[in-house]
């Protein structure tokens, strides 16, 4: 099977049924995320399976009598007759859908859309990045007749599917929810499944190189085309290469065991303040990191206390998190995945974990937080890696890349706010156990620590 032909199954989809359901047509579907995430893909197969028919514009590749068309779009009928002729597809009233690929292409269009809305004919969904479309915004009214939903990489349970496995992690959410073990022997056979997917990452691109050559060294070449892409698409926003720098720089920060992203380390230390806020901005924008903020006063208003000089910035997709560590090297060797897989390379992997737990903590819905403090002694810092808000309380969670039990960290953490606290997670390499108040488990069930229980 081509890999353009692959159609994974995705949880999104049940979002876009809801869209559909609900809204009726009254407002358009805009799906935000960073390139190469599936957008375009999931907006064509939910157009395939649940309308009579629709009509794909891909503004990045659009022919001159559809730019000639939106020159009209103000005359509904004349623009639906050009778009019906161009693409030689009939439209049905309120049984049709339009795809607008690459919506930040045709900034024109997006305005346009509380019209298109207003008309009630068609249904409309928008793809794009979120950077390219806040980009492409100036001197334009954005439409409030507008769905946003976010997307992101394949989460663990999206990865299992697509190498056929419907059952794994159902099972897994049963011994979660009943907080039992499965046995050290299954947990080690889980746990290798898991750095599977560490290494492969969620991006369909990666996901199907894996699926049609089983071959590690292949599928880190489909990555760096990514991370090339990535790169370019920087340089374009910002051409003094200062974002790309960052970007490129997020693994070797985070083993450096710093409390925070240490700007001038990479870039130097004559930088504009107000220039950096917009290149974070943007970066943040790109959805192709996850940004964590530390919590000045972890409580539960923790964005009201999120200090926006101090942060981590985790790789959006952990498979191209590794591809980035081993970047030195024009492509990483298929020794390296092997002994990554195995759990048997030499090199500290803690870093690789906290990004795949930041990963998997977003794709649940949670914001990210962490927050440090000093020690009694002031030579060393407390720090606990992750800080989730749950009602009136917050969860703190300590990741851990080896089976080692201590939680200095969290205990401390526990103690001195222990007003907010509510259950506390210890995420290792083990199987489930009980320690106290205190949860461990092991990494692969991060995904079930949702906003909602």
């Amino acid at each position: 099977m081509e890999n353009q032909e692959r159609i994974f199954k995705r949880k999104i989809y049940e979002k876009l049924l809801e869209w559909k359901r609900t809204k009726d047509g009254k407002s358009a579907l805009l799906i935000r995320g960073a390139r190469r995430v599936g957008k375009s893909t999931i907006a064509e197969e939910f157009a395939k399976r649940e309308y009579n028919s629709y009509i794909k514009v891909d503004f990045a590749d659009a022919p001159d009598a559809l730019w000639e068309a939106v020159g009209h779009i103000s005359d509904r009928n004349y623009f639906f007759l050009q778009l019906q002729l161009i693409y030689n597809v009939r439209l049905y009233e309120r049984k049709s859908v339009i795809i607008f690929d690459e919506i930040q292409k045709a900034p024109k269009v997006r305005e346009a859309i509380k019209y298109l809305v207003k008309d009630h004919r068609y249904d409309y969904i928008e793809t794009g990045s979120l950077l390219s479309i806040k980009k492409n915004t100036k001197g334009i009214v954005i439409p409030s007749e507008e769905t946003r939903i976010d997307m992101f990489p394949l989460d663990y349970e999206e990865f299992r599917w697509a190498l056929g496995d419907e059952v794994t992690v159902s099972i897994m959410k049963e011994t979660f929810d009943k907080q039992v073990g499965v046995g050290d022997a299954v947990c080690r056979k889980l746990m290798r499944d898991f750095r599977l997917y560490m290494l492969v990452g969620g991006m369909p691109q990666a996901v199907n190189a894996y699926i049609d050559t089983n071959n590690l060294a292949e599928v880190d070449a489909a990555k760096r085309e990514i991370i090339d892409l990535y790169a370019e698409d920087f340089r374009k926003i910002d051409p003094t290469g200062r974002a790309t720098r960052m970007f490129m720089a997020a693994p070797s920060q985070l083993t450096s065991n710093a409390s925070r992203y240490q700007v001038n380390s990479v870039l130097g230390r004559s930088q504009d303040e107000n220039e950096m806020k917009e290149i974070l901005q943007d970066i943040e924008d790109s959805m192709t990191v996850n940004f964590a903020y530390h919590a000045n006063d972890p409580s539960v208003g923790l964005s009201q206390h999120k200090d926006m000089e101090r942060y981590k910035m985790y790789i959006g997709d952990t498979g191209l998190f590794v591809t980035l560590a081993f970047w030195d090297s024009s492509v990483t060797d298929n020794i390296i995945y092997q002994k990554l897989l195995s759990d048997k390379l030499a090199t500290d992997l803690g870093y690789v974990y906290e990004n795949v737990v930041a990963q998997m903590l977003r794709a649940a819905g949670n914001k990210l937080y962490y927050h440090t403090w000093p020690t009694p002694s002031g030579k060393h810092n407390y720090e606990v890696d992750f800080i989730l808000s749950r009602g009136a309380k917050i969860c703190p969670v300590e990741v851990r890349s080896s089976s080692y039990k201590a939680h200095t960290s969290l205990d401390e953490f526990c103690k001195k706010y222990s007003m907010h606290v509510g259950d506390r997670y210890l995420l290792y390499t083990k199987d489930l156990r009980k320690d106290g108040a205190l949860l461990m488990l092991p990494v692969y069930m991060t995904q079930f620590l949702t906003t909602t229980k």
